[in-house]
């Protein structure tokens, strides 16, 4: 078969999961959010509002800012960008105080809806307490099924809202400890980052799934999803918070409290991946580097004979070059990106919707016509989108196009905060490797192996009894146990999509 015909039976599948992969980025695992707070400072709502421009690429649907000005609490929540609505002099104004806490969220599944905008806010009898959450917890709806049988009224369809009504609820005496009574009622993943009367306070999932990282500022301590959030507004790094760890941060200074048995991290393999930005620094490894290690990795796993390396932006750029530098094929820029188009476009017939594609991504055609091109991505989802690169290289002159992607198959949903289709839109789940091949239209196709992924991160392998990171998109290895999915049921989703969608 040529490999730029389109089967049959790739047809009925274009059918069956959509061609919604005319934005080359909208085929892949979406992050639900990022978080950030700073405690004690007089800039503390604008600095908040910078931290999450950093944070953008975590959430894109909605940004919330909530800040206290030592006897109330202001909160501004918005559909959209972070710079949409929080670089305005007017929005800052508004949110007066020295402690500030902020979120950005990713679209899931279902409606876009006002009320699952974070933080979320509540008056608790020891005063207001505002949260907001990166992860999902796996026991979220039954914890929330619970609650509602007993009386309590929920205002949104976030599992972040299950936190407020635990903690509300303890008959602990103090705060600190109903919030740590909160976290033993539930499981999952999660990095919250809370605002009360006289403290920030911040806390990580026992296994450390979800990333959070202590900065600090002139002296003023700030939580962040990612190091790079500290970068843009010039704070120290201090430390990774520990998995299993709450810290407390008041104007004595930082505590931190160990209220779960130890167990071994094991934090999420996508963050390296694709997840969080080139420039962070996640548990001591350069993102950058790991990325180009995959590469490097893949390079010696799968090698191809071909002219030129072309990476699929942005997140494919740095395995490419690391692909390059090992095989010592040329790097070539053969797709452009536009960063300069909206996140949506009118679309009103086909015939404009095949033509959407070339608004954000376009074939450098110089690069690639009459050349044989190791074209690198960092994942495969559903496939879509892969069709729509390979063709798009083949239209602008490729000779031959090998396909390598810089992490192992994808084959398991995650139920840790992350919005993945359901088992049975994963390619990888139904596919061996030749039919996938096949299905995207390349020459040939490899995939970097778990054992590589873990070599490219440093370790020698992976360990088969207690593995270093968690992995169960490529094995299936769930880190904890998955309450709401009834042992592991595909067809259940996260609690925020699942409610969004009915």
């Amino acid at each position: 078969m040529n490999p730029s015909d389109t089967s049959s039976s790739s047809r009925a599948l274009t059918e069956t999961y959509g061609t919604d992969g005319f934005d080359l980025d909208a085929d892949k695992l979406r992050e639900e959010c990022g978080v950030f707070g700073i405690f004690d400072h007089d800039d503390a709502a604008a600095i908040t509002a910078l931290g999450l421009h950093a944070l953008q690429h975590r959430g894109q649907e909605a940004a919330g800012i909530v800040a206290f000005d030592g006897n109330r609490f202001h909160s501004e929540r918005r559909l959209g960008l972070v710079g949409d609505h929080f670089s305005s002099t007017d929005t800052i104004a508004r949110l007066p105080g020295r402690a500030a806490i902020g979120h950005v969220r990713y679209a899931t599944t279902g409606a876009t809806i006002f009320r699952n905008v974070q933080p979320l806010f509540a008056e608790l009898d020891a005063g207001g307490f505002a949260i907001a959450h990166n992860g999902n917890l796996t026991n979220g709806l039954t914890v929330r099924k619970a609650l509602i049988r007993d009386g309590a009224i929920c205002q949104s369809t976030s599992d972040t809202e299950v936190i407020l009504h635990l903690v509300a609820r303890s008959r602990k005496p103090r705060f600190v400890d109903k919030f740590v009574d909160a976290l033993r009622q539930v499981e999952g993943a999660y990095a919250f980052v809370g605002l009360t009367n006289n403290m920030m306070v911040g806390a990580r999932d026992p296994l450390g799934i979800r990333p959070l990282v202590l900065g600090e500022l002139d002296g003023h301590y700030i939580l962040a999803s990612e190091t790079c959030a500290l970068d843009i507004i010039g704070a120290r790094f201090v430390r990774d918070i520990e998995n299993g760890e709450v810290v407390l941060i008041t104007n004595e200074g930082l505590q931190s409290l160990k209220p779960f048995p130890a167990q071994k991290m094991r934090p999420c393999i996508f963050e390296y991946i694709y997840f969080a930005r080139p420039d962070s620094i996640v548990h001591g490894r350069s993102v950058y580097a790991v990325r180009k290690n995959m590469g490097a990795e893949l390079a010696r796993e799968s090698p191809a004979d071909a002219d030129v390396v072309v990476p699929v932006p942005d997140s494919g750029v740095p395995a490419a070059l690391g692909f390059a530098q090992a095989s010592g094929i040329p790097f070539e820029l053969g797709i452009v990106r536009n960063h300069y188009v909206g996140r949506t476009f009118i679309q009103p017939s086909q015939s404009v919707r095949e033509i959407g594609v070339r608004l954000k991504h376009s074939a450098n055609r110089g690069a690639v016509e009459g050349k044989r091109i190791v074209l690198l991505d960092d994942s495969i989802v559903r496939g879509t989108t892969s069709i729509k690169i390979v063709q798009m290289m083949r239209d602008a002159g490729a000779r031959e196009v090998h396909f390598r992607i810089s992490s192992p198959p994808i084959k398991y949903p995650d139920y840790y905060g992350i919005d993945t289709p359901d088992r049975d839109k994963l390619l990888a789940a139904h596919m061996d490797l030749d039919a996938m091949r096949d299905y995207i239209g390349a020459d040939s196709l490899a995939f970097l192996s778990v054992e590589g992924i873990y070599r490219a991160t440093g370790y020698a392998g992976r360990d088969p009894v207690n593995p270093q990171f968690s992995d169960h998109y490529f094995t299936g290895d769930y880190p904890t146990r998955l309450v709401d999915m009834n042992g592991g049921d595909s067809n259940v989703r996260q609690l925020s999509m699942l409610a969004e969608a009915s």
